[in-house]
């Protein structure tokens, strides 16, 4: 598959694939209520701006190609999370979020010295937590991790962290002291093969054990076998037997940051049924603990 050179890509923020716009629903049957918790819109850098420090250039992911991704796997709910691509500039997530007030909530990207009146818009808004990241240019990174969480507590909201292996087991007990709800992207992009082994994971199962949630997300992104996921049983099964009432579920659509093969959204939620077989565990996992972090 060939690569859309995009007119605002740049040597260090090459361009991505797009996403295919085929959806095909599980083999089981979705949940009323059933949420994806992991997903971005984007921009085409004209409205909504792109920041020079992102580290990749993808190409535009509408709204209504968002919620056609939801209605296309039976979804009702969602949860967009602030792309990198738009650094701190919350404001298509803001602006979709507000046109679906019942459907949609989001986790924005803000620096420590956000205003108040800020953190209110994006709380009316539909806004319940803000991404730091430690993997991707044009984020929010550690340092305003003590300051957020002192603010971000009183409101209900919660800290979300896209972090790798390395990083998650040197600032696992800094997480683990964070007295607000937090939640971990894609199992802490762990590989697959093996990573049930690991230290990282052993750093992410005691985070998990400790009431942190885990986005069971981006399998595809760290596995060998993107035809069928073969290899990715051993890790989220040993995550939802830790605490099933902490896991969450998401598509990672438009799924940035690929450049040689771009993966199909339907396979994403099927895979979920490997993983958790049991019809209440799913339920558990696609509506009620996104109800309870996401305030739905």
């Amino acid at each position: 598959m060939t690569v859309p050179v995009h007119p605002l890509a740049t040597p260090t923020a090459p361009s991505t694939l797009p996403p295919f716009p085929e959806m095909t629903r599980p083999s089981w049957k979705v949940p009323a209520g059933a949420t994806c918790t992991h997903a971005h819109v984007i921009g085409d850098g004209g409205k909504y701006p792109f920041v020079a420090t992102r580290s990749f250039t993808s190409p535009p992911a509408g709204e209504a190609e968002y919620l056609a991704m939801l209605d296309g796997l039976g979804l009702d709910r969602g949860v967009l999370v602030q792309v990198s691509m738009h650094g701190t500039d919350n404001s298509y997530v803001v602006d979709v979020l507000r046109r679906h007030p019942k459907r949609l909530r989001g986790v924005g990207v803000c620096a420590a010295d956000v205003s108040d009146a800020e953190l209110k818009m994006l709380h009316d808004a539909g806004v319940r937590g803000l991404r730091i990241n430690l993997v991707l240019g044009g984020g929010v990174g550690f340092d305003a991790v003590d300051r957020l969480a002192e603010r971000l507590k009183p409101m209900g909201w919660h800290l979300q962290f896209l972090i790798g292996p390395e990083r998650l087991i040197e600032f696992a007990p800094r997480i683990a002291r964070l007295t607000l709800p937090v939640s971990i992207d894609h199992i802490a992009s762990i590989h697959h093969k093996g990573g049930i082994r690991t230290p990282a994971f052993a750093a992410l199962l005691g985070l998990v054990k400790g009431g942190a949630y885990v986005k069971l997300s981006g399998a595809y992104r760290n596995s060998d076998d993107l035809d069928t996921y073969s290899d990715t049983m051993e890790m989220p099964q040993a995550l939802i037997a830790a605490n099933p009432d902490r896991m969450l579920w998401g598509t990672d659509w438009p799924h940035v940051h690929l450049y040689e093969r771009m993966i199909k959204t339907g396979p994403t939620l099927d895979l979920l049924g490997k993983w958790a077989p049991d019809e209440k565990i799913r339920h558990k996992i696609l509506v009620d603990n996104p109800a309870r972090l996401y305030d739905f």
